[in-house]
């Protein structure tokens, strides 16, 4: 059975009210807007915020030198998948392609995404991770589940509030 992949796009990166963590938060904007939150690590997080801010570092950061050497090497990148969620934990590819065939390189969600954004490269997520994150959530938290709770916090933010909680 073929997998299928949704296309989403960083809607924003916030740091969690409650864990102090930062959150990349992807959405699919169609009729019913699909939200994917993903807790990331600190260096993580500040790696995607650099470039969404479009800071201009003075020596290549280890994402900006991983497209140096994929763009050398004539591999661009294709996209990246986030393609499975074990143990509340989110798995990734980076897909390349080199000499017209596509590979695939294991990452963290984190990394790769981070790598998409210096690469324009879109983001994608299987329908099997985001019906398992639902899934999840909602055994976790009891009917309507955390990302309810998320979802609404999310669309409640308004431009004003947003700030607040920005990285």
């Amino acid at each position: 059975m073929v997998e299928e992949f949704v296309k989403m796009t960083i809607k924003t990166l916030l740091i969690d009210p409650i864990t102090k963590m930062p959150i990349v938060v992807l959405h699919q904007d169609n009729q019913q807007e699909k939200v994917l939150p993903i807790w990331v690590g600190i260096f993580e997080a500040n790696a995607i915020a650099v470039k969404m801010e479009n800071v201009e570092s003075p020596r290549p950061m280890t994402h900006d030198l991983l497209r140096n050497i994929f763009q050398t090497l004539s591999c661009p990148v294709k996209r990246i998948e986030i393609n499975n969620l074990k143990n509340n934990t989110y798995y990734a590819n980076i897909i390349i392609e080199k000499a017209g065939e596509e590979l695939a390189i294991d990452s963290r969600p984190s990394d790769a995404i981070a790598l998409a954004l210096r690469t324009e490269s879109p983001i994608f997520v299987a329908q099997s991770v985001l019906q398992k994150a639902y899934e999840h959530s909602k055994s976790e938290e009891g009917e309507g589940g955390r990302e309810n709770e998320l979802k609404k916090w999310f669309e409640s933010l308004s431009p004003e509030n947003l700030h607040k909680y920005k990285m």
